[in-house]
């Protein structure tokens, strides 16, 4: 049976947390208290992110958004877009140094970042992408942190993942710039580069076809739930690149054009 009461929601954001925090394999949660569909895993969610800001992680500071590109839906097997939390903690400035001990198996991901200058908030009509560019303050290249923190990934359903923050472990911002000075934000081209090596490329117009449609998307999500998006929060709006995981002594880069790069070094 779902979690559909308070004691399964807890229960579940209990070993959720617990497990994320001891840097423990979260596996398949016992069936009694999995979230059974996408509306029961955000309801897990809410509650995971409640815990974890009492912890190292700090205050919520906006969202991620998965699985927006063709590559990552494809590598996930998962067909549309996930929300995930980003917190205040785990937020890093280009060039940092992260230790690899802090993760199980981290991995990086290459975004399109957005400020928002204005609230988003709860309605019940969706929103579209012309209306939430108005509220967008700033843009910037951002790597998203990722840890792979389960027993088995691909063994491990989609509501799960949703209520675990779907692989989210942090982000390494780059410079911002004003919406208004950046070339349209589906022709920017971003490449991942580890250790020198090119592994990756692809463009703003592959997350659903425009940043801002994934960012309309989110804040139709969120409002469907009654939640908002709030001025000074911060997205990332899907990974242009799939997937990269790295190892200790790693140096990787993700460069967008018209935003620039942004580095991240794991220690040994």
């Amino acid at each position: 049976m779902p979690p559909t009461t308070a004691a399964p929601i807890e229960d579940a954001a209990d070993r959720i947390v617990m497990a994320r925090i001891a840097l423990a394999p979260l596996p398949l949660l016992p069936e009694p208290i999995r979230p059974a569909d996408e509306a029961a895993a955000y309801a897990v969610q809410r509650k995971v992110h409640e815990r974890l800001a009492g912890a190292r992680y700090g205050r919520r500071i906006g969202w991620k958004i998965g699985c927006t590109t063709p590559v990552m839906q494809t590598y996930l097997g998962i067909p549309n877009p996930c929300g995930a939390g980003l917190f205040e903690g785990t937020k890093h400035r280009s060039g940092a140094t992260i230790a690899a001990a802090d993760f199980r198996h981290v991995g990086i991901e290459c975004e399109i970042a957005v400020r928002l200058g204005r609230d988003l908030p709860a309605r019940s009509a969706p929103y579209r992408a012309e209306e939430v560019a108005g509220a967008v303050e700033s843009v910037m290249a951002a790597i998203e942190l990722v840890d792979d923190r389960y027993a088995d990934w691909r063994q491990t359903d989609t509501p799960t993942l949703i209520a675990d923050d779907f692989f989210a472990a942090g982000c390494v911002l780059g410079e911002a710039r004003a919406i208004g000075a950046v070339p349209d934000l589906a022709e920017l081209v971003g490449v991942t580069t580890i250790n020198g090596v090119e592994a990756g490329r692809g463009r703003g117009a592959d997350v659903l076809g425009h940043p801002l449609n994934a960012l309309a998307w989110l804040a139709s999500s969120l409002s469907a739930r009654g939640d908002g998006l709030k001025a000074g929060e911060i997205v990332l709006t899907g990974s242009l690149v799939e997937t990269r995981w790295l190892n200790a002594g790693d140096r990787a880069e993700i460069e967008i054009s018209g935003l620039g790069a942004v580095r991240v070094t794991v220690s040994e």
